[in-house]
């Protein structure tokens, strides 16, 4: 099947379904056929960030951000992605550009949420000799 439209619904379903191991598999099916489709990509680090494949998540979505800088759902999504594997600081850039870009109440409580947990994480660490 090299269908590019039916691979991308039945990732859909599978993601719907609550299955985003699956839908991760159709979408990379999909995405190697059309390597630039930004709603193809979106799909692919969605049922990557739900099925918790982070790595693949974030690759996923670097490419994204290449392919249109200006999108603040990706970049909303990259700094989740970050922030989910515990690094906040690289999260706070991506989760602002989101914030100004979209304007978003939703995005700014999660810049917020960040920006409290780097705070944190900086006063938890022991001061240097």
């Amino acid at each position: 099947m090299t269908d590019i439209r039916e691979l991308l619904d039945l990732g859909r379903e599978f993601r719907a379904a609550g299955d985003p191991s699956s839908a991760a598999r159709f979408l990379a099916r999909a995405a190697s056929h059309a390597p630039t489709d930004r709603t193809v990509l979106t799909e692919l680090a969605l049922a990557h960030f739900q099925s918790a494949a982070l790595g693949k998540a974030e690759d996923v979505l670097r490419d994204l951000v290449e392919l249109d800088p200006s999108d603040g759902y990706t970049r909303l999504l990259l700094g989740r992605t970050l922030s989910r594997r515990s690094r906040h600081a690289e999260a706070l850039p991506q989760l602002r550009l989101a914030a100004a870009l979209t304007r978003d109440p939703e995005v700014e409580a999660e810049l917020s949420r960040v920006e409290r947990r780097v705070t944190t994480d900086r006063s938890a660490r022991p001061l240097s000799p």
